[in-house]
Parts: structure tokens; sequence; C-alpha cells
């Protein structure tokens, strides 16, 4: 029988030392079928066999981020101006009033990527107000859980600072009584999405396909979205619709903080929904905030009296939430920063006991305390971290906000990522795009030199957490799979497995984290399909 597909490369690296490497492989019907020396491949090519050679490459496990925002992402950059190393308030507004040039008077000028420590004290929108009168600005910070607005945005929003949530939400007020232009967290923050323009289907596929294929074009063949808010189906659906997605998509809806069982229900129907290369899989929670913020959960309060508090107010309603989707075989992830959250999740997980077919997933993991190292191992939680969080956002010397903000204790267990590896945890990586990069090279190269892989005169934040490149490899392939409870058919090359690849010109394990950062993508596979770089 002849194969539909034979990939040959210098090397077939499966990262796994029990499988045995080779330099060819052999698909059919989007599966492995075969891997092994070229030579004994070769029988397996038909006149229909699509071959396909890479010189001097190396073939992967196709390569995961197990944590990313694929549809709000896209469409916030593709209408949004780029804030990202704008280090100065004043480098922040020249960014703004070169998108603003042009313009109408009144129209809505949107921003993502905002480094709160560009302002002197806390954030505020007095100086977008002076410098664009009468204009509506809205600018989401690096965490996406804060906006920093103007003052018409904050009139057309009709804020008063007086709003109340079920959730830690809150319209920040300065000593008048009065909004400063600082909304955090998701339901103060809906307020004032809700009065962004609209943006067309047509035009929000457009974004997300162009952002996809940037994903796709630095490695990844697939992703976990840890949402699936409105317009997510529709955009996919018009996708698909029209084309392909460049890679998989697994989808879990947000269930909002202290929302109702009827809520529950309604995102347990969406569980099965599905395209060609996306489904919805899973319950996403989030438990706290962020640090950043004064929203995360930690046992005890920060330097100015916060993060001491859940977003979920009502924690028997969470607790009732997780044994709701557990008992319904439906996997959950919780967003938890701080050590408090991170213990409580643990403990009704424990509780709630295992989904089913794959397993719960604790998510971010900021600061974690000795005590909880095994507990992931022991309960059967993935351990989902994002580790550029800490390269990009904090600084070893302890001058960024998160690090002044929970103080130099809880700063020195962030993102311990070898230590949990070491205490037998699955432990998955991500970069929670957009808020993190989305080029697996870079995220996979910082986790092994805890920094910017660009900047190497910059100190490393907790060296002692760094991985090795085989074991930061696998946190985006096996670990992902298993994060998926698909470990039986992803993340491996070997017999049975689906042919989903990506294609390096070099083996990442032989080359220095600087050198893995510009290790080229020559093409990812999806299930067969060859896509060139």
């Amino acid at each position: 029988m002849h194969a539909d597909v034979v990939l040959t490369a210098d090397r077939i690296e499966t990262l796994t030392e029990e499988d045995r490497p080779g330099d060819a492989l052999a698909v059919t019907d989007g599966r492995i079928v075969a891997v092994g020396p070229a030579a004994e491949i070769a029988a397996l090519r038909g006149p229909a066999t699509a071959v396909h050679d890479f010189p001097g490459a190396t073939v992967l496990p196709g390569l995961v981020d197990v944590h990313a925002h694929p549809v709000w992402g896209s469409i916030e950059i593709g209408r949004g101006v780029d804030l990202a190393g704008a280090a100065t308030l004043d480098a922040v507004l020249e960014r703004v009033a070169t998108a603003a040039h042009g313009l109408p008077a009144d129209a809505w000028i949107t921003g993502y990527d905002l480094d709160v420590n560009a302002f002197d004290g806390e954030p505020a929108g007095t100086a977008l107000g002076a410098r664009f009168p009468g204009r509506p600005v809205s600018l989401m910070t690096q965490d996406a859980h804060a906006l920093v607005i103007s003052p018409r945005a904050v009139e057309l929003a009709g804020l008063t600072g007086r709003e109340t949530f079920t959730d830690a939400s809150q319209v920040v007020t300065g000593p008048d009584g009065l909004p400063t232009g600082h909304v955090l967290e998701l339901q103060a923050m809906d307020l004032v999405f809700a009065h962004y323009p609209e943006v067309p289907l047509a035009t929000a596929a457009a974004y997300v396909t162009t952002q996809l294929g940037l994903l796709a074009d630095g490695g990844l063949t697939g992703l976990h979205a840890l949402d699936f808010t409105e317009p997510s189906e529709d955009v996919y659906r018009h996708i698909e619709a029209h084309g392909e997605l460049p890679l998989r998509i697994r989808c879990s809806p947000l269930v909002p903080a202290d929302s109702p069982p009827e809520v529950w229900r309604r995102i347990a129907g969406q569980q099965g929904l599905h395209g060609r290369r996306w489904h919805v899989e899973g319950a996403k929670f989030m438990l706290d905030g962020t640090a950043d913020n004064g929203t995360a959960w930690f046992d005890h309060p920060d330097c100015h009296g916060e993060n001491r508090e859940p977003l979920w107010r009502d924690l028997d309603a969470y607790r009732a939430a997780v044994r709701f989707f557990t008992e319904r075989g439906i996997p959950t992830a919780t967003h938890a920063i701080g050590d408090r959250a991170v213990r409580h999740a643990l403990d009704v997980i424990e509780e709630a006991g295992p989904a089913g077919r794959a397993p719960h997933r604790i998510e971010h993991i900021e600061s974690l305390p000795d005590e909880l190292l095994g507990r992931f191992a022991e309960l059967g939680v993935v351990a989902s971290l994002q580790p550029v969080h800490g390269t990009r956002h904090t600084r070893a010397d302890g001058t960024d906000n998160w690090s002044r903000r929970i103080g130099p204790d809880r700063a020195a267990r962030g993102w311990r990522t070898r230590d949990l590896l070491d205490h037998g945890a699955v432990v998955a990586l991500g970069s929670d795009w957009p808020i993190g990069p989305g080029d697996p090279r870079t995220s996979l190269a910082d986790c092994q030199l805890r920094r910017p892989v660009e900047e190497p005169d910059t100190r490393p934040v907790q060296p002692s957490q760094a991985l090795t490149a085989r074991e930061a490899y696998s946190g985006m392939t096996l670990a992902a799979a298993r994060a998926a409870g698909a470990a039986h058919e992803r993340g491996r090359i070997a017999p049975g497995y689906l042919a989903d690849l990506t294609v390096l010109g070099g083996n990442p394990l032989e080359l220095t984290p600087a050198a893995q950062a510009r290790n080229p993508v020559l093409a990812t596979v999806l299930g067969g399909r060859v896509r060139f770089s």
C-alpha cells in the first residue's frame, strides 16, 4: 500500500528517548504510518505519493501554544496601536498621535500592550485628555486586564465610578470621586468595549487570518484558545467558508465570575461545536485577576494593600461550577496567578475529581509556594505556564510593577518551570498571545535563558528555573497534547499519530537558544498537508 505523503529530512526528532529517530516518514489519511530511514520509507512511495524533501532540516512534532487569544487578539492588533516597547508616557502619546493623524476628531483610537511602568504612579487618562481633547482613546495594558482611557471615552461609556460588579472589576476614582480613566478587569472593561466601533465580520476574519498565518510562519501547528466569545464562531466559520485555517484551534469558553447555572448549561451546550480545524472543548475560569492590577489573590496583600481577593466573590459558586463541568466530563482550565488562588483551585479540583478524557489545568501560576509544587502531579493537574511574562514583563532587579507590588519573596517564586518539572508535573507552555510574543521560537528560547533572547546583557529572572532545549520543546509538543487529553494521537512522531509537524532548518536540540530563535521554519504540516513558510 502506498502512502499519500512522504517527507524526508536530515533528522526526524521525536523529542522522546523511546522513539527511534530516522530521516523520513510516511503519511496516509492524515496520520503517520511509518518512521525510519529514507531507504525503508521509499518502499511506500507510489505514483500518486506527494514527496517533500527537506535537505539538512529537522522535523519535530507540531508546536502548540497552550494559551492564546486568537480572535480578540487579532482584532485588537488589526484596529489598534501597537504600544510594545513604548517605555515612557511621551512615547505612548507619540504613537497615539501618529495613529490619530488624518482621522476625524471624534474617531476612536484604541491601543494594546500598554506598559503600566510608563506612568509615574497610578495609571490615569489625564495625559490622554490633555494631548487629545475631545477624542475617545482606550489603551489596553500588557496583561489585558485593564484599560487606560481618555476623559472623552469615560464620557461616552457613561462611567461614573459608582458602578458595581459581581467580580473584582472597578472603575477607579480619584480624590474627587470622579473616574481617573483607569478601568480594571473584564466586567468594567466591557462597559468601554460596548462603545468601540463595530468591526465587520469579513474584516475581523481577515485580521484573524493574517495573524494566524504569522503564528504558523513561526512554527505553530496549533493553539489552545482560552476563550470563545463573539465573534469567534462566526469568524472561524467565515474563514473556513472561504479557505482554511493555517493551524488547529481548541477553544475553551470563559465561565464568567459568579455566573449562574443557566450560563454553565449554555457553555456545556457549546461543547463539540467544530469546524474542520477548530473545536470547542473545556471551560475556562478566572479565579483571580493580575498582580499588576492588584486583582490577583495572594495569601497576603501587596504593598498597596491589594492583591488579596478573588474575582469570584462567591467561592461556593466557583466550587459548584467546577463540579458541574467535571460531572459532565468537561475539563476545566482555571486562571490562577496568586498563591492563594492556585491553592484554592487545587483544593476544588481535588474535591471535584478528574473530568474524563482531558485533565484539569491551572493557568499562569505566577507565584507558587514550595508546599504546592507536588500537588500538581499528585492530582494530575496540568501546570500551564507562560514564562515569557516573567522574561518580558519583569526585571531581575525587582524595579518593575509586578515585583514591587508583591515583594521580593513572592517574586522569587515566579514561573517555577524547573521546580514543577522536578516534582513530576506536566508543564505545558504558552504565550498568552497577544500578551506575550506569538513566535514559539522566541518563547522557547526565553524559557531556557530566563531573559529576552534578543537582550544578552539583561540579567535573567529566576535563572534556576531555566529549562533545557528538550524540556522546552516538549512543553509545546507532548505536554501540550497531554493538556488536551490527546497524547494518544498528538505530540509525538510515531505510527498512528496525526501528521502535525514543524519543519525547522536546524535541530533546536543542537543549537544555542539565540540560534533557536532564528532557526528557519521551512514548513508546517497539518494532517499531512504541507504549508510552506
